[in-house]
């Protein structure tokens, strides 16, 4: 396994970090069998994990301090908070107080004195970024964490939280965690762009389309999968089989799985410092160790090219954060009466 520096950080980590979304009720709720494929990624030269205290309320995060149990020290280990925990509406978002009260949670859950990233799982319009900022410094002052980072942030907010932690003296948001995959570039135009502008790393999740990209989704045919079961709009966008449908016959000229072709595009993109993988079993996890040599060539890019336009999306990952500028009518629809030009 290679290594890269994450953003201007001096650590290293592996071009594929695991991804522990899968590992509890959410996928795998055996934890003895999700802390083995842990350790087999692990042997296998990850270094990088990330999961989330929302991940099966805490079950992932309890999941992984298990697998990391007496190798903690060579593993690079990230977090996230920001999505509800409960029912009380101070039990979610970026304010110091859920915040902090989130790190010691997770902290607890993993087993660990420190996570080397805490990241901010989404953004929260309503909290000021330099309380958010505020708060995440004293935490790296406290040595509970060593480095912060976002997700899912829009291009604007990455910039606005630079120059506030630049202004105020704080500690800066030093890597992003944005969807990216063949599917869905839009990143590339302004997100990858901005992180390589200010030094920060870049761990892409879902480079697999949240599952389109493994071939076990094709037009016209039904599918019993796992993920099916969540009722995902993504696996049955046309637009997005369609695209599919064009990938296949790149990936099998280049003699490789649809799979493997995905992964390491991801990966090749030179703002992008590790990807993703989400395994939820052992075979999942052997099928994405087994491309991690896959290197793909000028001319194959260029096929995905013709298929996906750089810096496009075909439709909308389910996961994806929408501003409230896109997702709620009220600020994207003047009152009625104030429509007409005259």
């Amino acid at each position: 396994m290679k290594y890269r520096t994450l953003g201007r950080t001096g650590i290293k980590v592996s071009p594929y970090c695991l991804g522990a979304m899968m590992f509890g009720a959410l996928g795998n709720p055996d934890h003895e069998d999700s802390v083995r494929v842990i350790h087999k990624a692990l042997d296998a030269g990850v270094n990088f994990v990330d999961t989330a205290d929302a991940y099966s309320r805490g079950e992932s995060e309890d999941i992984v301090g298990k697998a990391i149990k007496g190798r903690r020290d060579n593993v690079v280990l990230a977090t996230k908070a920001h999505l509800p925990m409960g029912e009380d509406p101070n039990q979610q978002g970026n304010s110091r107080r859920w915040l902090t009260r989130a790190l010691e949670d997770s902290l607890r859950r993993l087993g660990t004195d420190h996570v080397d990233l805490f990241q901010i799982h989404r953004p929260a319009p309503d909290t000021d970024v330099e309380e958010t900022l505020s708060a995440l410094t004293d935490m790296m002052r406290a040595g509970k964490v060593r480095a912060i980072g976002t997700s899912s942030f829009p291009a604007s907010d990455i910039v606005e939280a630079q120059w506030v932690a630049e202004r105020r003296g704080l500690q800066r948001f030093r890597t992003e965690q944005p969807t990216y995959s063949i599917l869905n570039r839009g990143v590339e135009r302004e997100v990858l762009p901005v992180c390589e502008r200010y030094g920060m790393g870049a761990l892409v999740y879902s480079p697999l389309a949240g599952g389109l990209l493994t071939g076990r989704y094709r037009k016209g045919r039904p599918n019993d999968t796992h993920r099916a079961g969540f009722g995902f709009k993504h696996l049955s966008d046309e637009r997005r089989l369609d695209a599919v449908e064009q990938l296949i016959p790149v990936a099998q000229d280049a003699g490789m799985s649809l799979t493997h072709l995905a992964t390491a595009f991801a990966i090749s993109h030179p703002g992008v410092t590790s990807a993703i993988i989400g395994p939820r079993t052992m075979d999942h996890l052997d099928d994405l160790l087994a491309g991690a040599g896959t290197r793909l060539s000028d001319d194959i890019l260029n096929r995905i090219d013709a298929v996906v336009a750089p810096g496009t999306d075909v439709g909308t990952l389910d996961m994806a954060y929408a501003p409230p500028a896109v997702g709620q009518a009220r600020l994207r629809r003047r009152p009625a009466d104030e429509r007409a030009a005259a």
